[in-house]
């Protein structure tokens, strides 16, 4: 017989006769009969061609093979105990990946939830994709990730969203702005002012111009631009008004003032995205659970809007 084809019951019986050093304590613990623990030693021992335990004055003696095989079970049962204990941790969602995709504005919300998240599951993996709407959306469709993060998800069969916070939009103009010092402007004024804005499917700017338009307003010069950030030092250097979340504007003086639009309330709501057409990992499961029940602690408690419990994760 090839060492190959030792069954696992073998060894089991195996180290239960040097343990014991019983062949019949070992049928009682293993609910067999003598005969069939005899024989079982017997194949084995045929397998290995050495004889692994012999009777002298009616005692059982184990042999310097035997000896060896079981030190060898010892460590390969170890293993798999081991093995086990990971399985457990895996399912538990303690272990294993949880790959998330977020557009760009998101990376200002969701490492508040990552980072008590990674410190209370320190050995589960959270590889991060930031990129633009069109970016994440492609690696959406390609099933790249377990998590995604939208402010306007996609609309597709296979797609299950459920938002978690709203994202109100604010207009921020120079400190040294025409408008700057008034407390209240709308938003025909605005429009004859350059805009800064970010590219075509950007979710901000979809919002904004479906604004404009369900108004009938036409924005007279705009400039596209990469990132918040850029906006950001753009506005404060004089260069136009932006339309920025904001979660992405910090506090203090930083060369911008942020207007009251009289007439003009935008939002849109960010959201944890999950394919249902394939597994969802258990350390994603894990993630989206553990922010189902922490939103309010880790964000700002005014603009959570909890709806994941949309997404069936017990």
């Amino acid at each position: 017989m090839d060492l190959r084809h030792i069954s696992f019951r073998l060894l089991e019986v195996f180290m239960s006769v040097v343990k014991t050093g019983s062949i019949s304590e070992t049928a009682r613990r293993l609910h067999l009969t003598q005969p069939t623990v005899s024989l079982q030693i017997k194949r084995l021992q045929e397998a290995v061609d050495e004889p692994l335990v012999i009777m002298q004055q009616q005692k059982l003696h184990v042999t310097e093979a035997g000896h060896e095989l079981f030190r060898t079970c010892q460590r390969v049962f170890g293993h798999f105990d081991d093995y086990n204990d990971f399985l457990a941790e895996l399912k538990g969602g303690e272990r294993g990946r949880c790959k998330i995709a977020m557009v760009n504005t998101a990376q200002y919300i969701l490492p508040k939830l990552l980072g008590p998240y990674s410190n209370l599951h320190p050995h589960v993996e959270l590889p991060l994709e930031i990129g633009n709407r069109a970016e994440v959306l492609a690696r959406f469709e390609r099933g790249e990730d377990d998590i995604y993060v939208f402010s306007h998800p996609p609309s597709l069969e296979h797609a299950k969203a459920a938002r978690f916070l709203q994202n109100p939009l604010e207009f921020i103009v120079p400190t040294d702005h025409p408008l700057a010092n008034q407390q209240h402007v709308e938003l025909s004024e605005l429009v004859k002012y350059r805009f800064l804005l970010r590219e075509p499917g950007s979710a901000t700017r979809m919002l904004f111009e479906s604004e404009l338009q369900r108004r009938g307003l036409v924005l007279s010069n705009s400039v596209q631009m990469a990132s918040n950030e850029a906006i950001r030092v753009a506005v404060s250097s004089g260069m136009g008004i932006g339309v920025l979340s904001r979660h992405v504007l910090p506090i203090g003086d930083h060369g911008f003032k942020v207007l009251t639009v009289s007439d003009a309330s935008l939002a849109s709501h960010w959201y944890f995205v999950i394919r249902t057409d394939r597994h969802i990992a258990h350390a994603a499961r894990s993630f989206l659970q553990f922010a189902e029940y922490n939103l309010e602690r880790y964000l700002d408690a005014h603009w959570v809007r909890n709806e994941l419990y949309v997404l069936n994760l017990s």
